[in-house]
């Protein structure tokens, strides 16, 4: 529908004509040789490169006002785009991002990727690909390159794709709108439109392939420490971490669609760590006092601002008429936020809707209405189950319970919107649904945290999975979880096919046996065959004949007992050739299960 409504926006688009203006300009701004000259200062180039290369990026901050959700325009079709022009991300961009988020959650649920990060590192490293400037199927009209990887302030790379991707034969380059270097594309790159081939440069690929580096190393984005360690493994920088939370905690209090190619352009981007623009443009900070000189305003629209003032006709808060950062004040450059501050807060000072104590958020003077503190509700004491403690399977099939537990407080009241993290515990290849070990749920309404359902692996055995609040100091609580080797009730013979021999001869027919377990096929099933005598006066319970027929073991020797045999998907076994030795007579080959399945079939020799 996002899609849909994507390509609807597109027909008011801006004209080609200032697509290409805009897309020159950003192109210019992280020329290699501006990036190269300025990036001086970057680290040495580590072994551990991350996925961009440590190539340049885009600083700005986000607003201090938080954006608002879109509302129905009177007589219109659909939403409109409305609030603070940086809130709004182009609809085939916006699209792609939350067709990752969903393409994850079924592949990998236990990582938790919420689109907003993908959304937070898209605008910091290309800013939302150059504004939205992607054809109808999410490819950039223009290719999106990062600096060249020569070691100059970067990363060194020589060239890893013979250029297809960069168009670079001596170094590598990042590319497309997440910035992805060749090397790392050729391992994480995907096709997530189903076009048959991955391409960097298109943003449903791109997007689809970040999310999946991301997901990487089972975490679980929504605990904050995994989600750091995926952040800096993008980009290994402190700054480039708190850049991209507080997009990301401002993406989360609201977005809105604007027709592709309508996006707010980055007016700074990185070039080696000084957060100036290029071509005399200083680094737009929200809340550092208006534009600097042939910087942007905040809504994009370029407009200056004479002396360096607000938009009020009030000199910045710099009270030299340019912001931090711009190149023609010299000053030093505003420090982002730390992580969890919120955008645009500069260390925790801002309010709720990210605007300074004593002002509004329009920027006056006023003294806000003072609210009461609102009562804190009572801690969260208890995590208990819900249902049966220990739960069983079959190995290879899906636990018919779901693990439950539901959070309650001190006041044995329950608690929503807590996170539950479920974790298996044991040496085996039991997973949940999706492949994780590891994955983390909220409570709902009723404060319960259901776990993806959990699928039985080949091992069996018992295994604890632990329930624990991500974040609480409460008792983890535990579940049993039983695998079961698969067991078949009955074995039978697919052929009424008599068995006999001559002497010293073998089996002309093999014996196929079929497993069953309640009347349907029992795949997986282990079955131990054994030659007995045919007199025996308990054939179930017979000792192994010493003579007549026979099977081979890998060198060739005679053995009469047979182990580690398994029927197939379809419940199936086809028995090994069966020889005979100069012992005439009647004997048995006895068939067992472990469910206790027993079948005796008569092998006649002479």
């Amino acid at each position: 529908m996002a899609a849909k409504f994507g390509r609807r926006l597109r027909k008011g688009a801006a004209s080609s004509v200032v697509v290409a203006l805009a897309l020159a300009a950003l192109t210019a701004s992280q020329a290699p040789d501006a990036a190269d000259a300025a990036g001086s200062s970057r680290e040495a180039p580590r072994g551990d490169t991350p996925i961009d290369g440590d190539s340049s990026y885009y600083t700005d901050l986000p607003p201090l006002v938080s954006p608002q959700p879109p509302g129905k325009g009177q007589g219109g079709d659909g939403p409109i785009a409305i609030g603070p022009a940086e809130a709004g991300i182009p609809a085939t961009v916006l699209a792609a991002y939350k067709e990752a988020e969903a393409a994850l959650a079924r592949s990998q649920p236990g990582c938790n990727l919420p689109w907003e990060l993908l959304a937070a590192i898209g605008k910091v490293e290309s800013g939302q690909a150059r504004g939205g400037a992607v054809d109808e199927n999410g490819t950039t009209l223009q290719p999106i390159l990062g600096p060249q990887l020569n070691g100059n302030g970067f990363a060194r790379i020589t060239d890893t794709d013979r250029g297809r991707f960069d168009n670079d034969t001596t170094h590598d380059r990042a590319v497309g709108p997440m910035q992805f270097i060749p090397s790392t594309w050729a391992r994480w790159g995907t096709d997530a439109n189903g076009d048959g081939a991955s391409d960097p440069n298109n943003i449903y690929d791109a997007a689809l392939s970040a999310g999946r580096y991301l997901c990487a190393a089972d975490r679980d984005l929504s605990v904050q420490a995994d989600m750091n360690r995926a952040i800096l493994g993008y980009n290994h920088s402190e700054e480039y971490l708190r850049t991209v939370l507080s997009w990301y905690e401002y993406y989360r209090k609201g977005t809105h669609e604007v027709p592709d190619g309508t996006g707010i352009l980055p007016t700074g981007p990185r070039t080696g760590g000084s957060g100036a623009g290029t071509g005399g443009s200083g680094s737009h900070k929200a809340g550092s006092g208006g534009a600097s000189k042939g910087g942007k305003d905040q809504d994009g629209s370029g407009k200056q601002t004479e002396g360096g003032k607000d938009a009020d006709g009030t000199p910045g808060k710099d009270g030299g008429g340019t912001e931090p950062g711009g190149t023609d004040g010299g000053t030093k450059p505003e420090p982002s936020p730390a992580p969890g501050d919120g955008p645009g807060s500069g260390g925790g000072s801002g309010s709720e809707d990210g605007s300074s104590p004593g002002t509004t958020p329009g920027g006056t003077n006023e003294s806000p209405t003072p609210t009461p503190p609102p009562s804190q509700p009572a801690p969260l004491a208890s995590l208990e189950r819900v249902g049966d403690k220990d739960v069983s399977a079959t190995a290879g099939e899906t636990f018919a319970d779901r693990l439950q537990v539901r959070a309650k407080n001190t006041e044995d009241r329950t608690v929503s919107g807590v996170k539950v993290q479920y974790e298996i515990r044991g040496d085996g290849d039991t997973r949940f649904e999706g492949g994780a070990a590891k994955v983390t749920v909220a409570t709902d309404k009723d404060g319960v945290a259901t776990a993806p359902a959990l699928v039985a692996g080949e091992k069996a055995g018992t295994y604890t999975i632990r329930a624990t609040a991500v974040g609480r100091a409460v008792p983890a609580t535990d579940f049993s979880a039983t695998v079961k080797a698969p067991q078949a009730d009955a074995l039978a013979r697919t052929s009424d096919q008599k068995m006999q021999a001559a002497e010293g001869a073998s089996y002309t027919d093999a014996i196929e046996v079929k497993a069953t377990y309640q009347g349907k096929a029992a795949a997986g099933v282990a079955v131990t065959a054994t030659m007995i005598a045919g007199d025996a006066a308990d054939p179930t319970k017979a000792e192994q004949n010493t003579e007549g027929p026979y099977f081979k073991d890998a060198e060739g020797a005679p053995i009469r007992t047979l182990t580690g045999l398994k029927t197939d998907a379809d419940g199936l076994l086809k028995l090994p050739e069966i020889f005979t030795d100069n012992h005439s007579g009647t004997y048995k080959l006895r068939l067992t299960t472990a469910g206790g399945a027993v079948l005796l079939v008569d092998l006649k020799v002479g």
